[in-house]
Order: C-alpha cells, then sequence, then structure tokens
C-alpha cells in the first residue's frame, strides 16, 4: 500500500526531452515544447511536416510512461500536436508554412496577414498586399510588399486557417 506521506520526485524537463527525442529520432517529428510543472503535470507538444495524428501521439505517450515509474513518480502526463490556434514557438513551425498564409502580429501591435516565405533562426520574410495611391493617381492600387522581421520584434506567429 502506497503511503500518503511519501515524497514524490520531482520529475526534470531534461529526462522528459530525452525520452521524447529517443523516440523521436527517426521520425519526421519535432518538439514544440516540454513542460514540467512543480506537480509533476508534463505537457509535450509535438508536430510534424506531415502532421501528427493521434496515434503518433498514443505512441509517444505510451513511450514516455514506459520509462517513468508511477509507483517513483506521481505525474499527469499529456501529449499533442502543437495545434492550428497555437502560436509558433520553434523554427520547424515556420518551415513547415513557407508558402502559406499566416498572421503576424507585432509587439508594436501591428497585425499582418501574408505568406510565409522563408524563415530563419533570427527572422522571417513574408509578402503581402496591400492598397496604396501613387502621388498623381486618382485611386489606390494594389501594390505587393515583401518585409523580413526580426523574430524579437513578432509577438505571435500563427497559420491563418481557411473553412
Amino acid at each position: 500500500m502506497k503511503s500518503p506521506y511519501l515524497i514524490r520526485r520531482m520529475i526534470k524537463k531534461v529526462d522528459i526531452q530525452e525520452i521524447v527525442d529517443d523516440y523521436m529520432a527517426g521520425t519526421d517529428l519535432f518538439t514544440v515544447s516540454v513542460k514540467v510543472s512543480a506537480d509533476n503535470c508534463i505537457e509535450v507538444l509535438v508536430d510534424s511536416p506531415s502532421g501528427v495524428d493521434l496515434n503518433s501521439c498514443a505512441d509517444l505517450s505510451r513511450a514516455i510512461e514506459s520509462r517513468l515509474d508511477r509507483e517513483i513518480d506521481d505525474f499527469e502526463l499529456i501529449v499533442s500536436s502543437a495545434g492550428l490556434d497555437l502560436p509558433f514557438q520553434v523554427l520547424p513551425q515556420y518551415l513547415k508554412y513557407i508558402g502559406k498564409e499566416v498572421e503576424v502580429l507585432l509587439k508594436t501591435g501591428k497585425k499582418i496577414t501574408a505568406t510565409l516565405m522563408a524563415a530563419a533562426t533570427n527572422d522571417i520574410t513574408i509578402k503581402y498586399i496591400v492598397m496604396k495611391k501613387e502621388p498623381e493617381a486618382k485611386r489606390k492600387k494594389p501594390v505587393t510588399v515583401t518585409e523580413t522581421y526580426a523574430l524579437h520584434d513578432i509577438k505571435t506567429t500563427k497559420p491563418v486557417i481557411h473553412f
């Protein structure tokens, strides 16, 4: 019988990340985030260029559970895909959406819906259309704008989903 007075061991994020990395080796999955709270609630978010199915999440969950001991480690485990409504957190997410429409919210508050053209470690390049009036023209005309933003100037980037 388990004593209610046993002190549970704090699970370390680095240990969970190692299990996740071992599981994902040789797959196209990548880690978006691994969080372990003070009360051992483990949350793992993963993604893939081809998408993440329920079986991949279930298999990863079983891989993590198989390397932890419920008798020693009292924990809650959540494994899921990053989700379409969550902001990008890692470079592979940006790379997955190159050529697709994204919503970029700058730290200045400016929101831009654009096509993601390129992504690198420190910045992204987007292309979008603005209506601009030339000095001699009577009406505004659509003009394509391509801009590069440093990641530290961006508050969030999310995919635009059309139904």
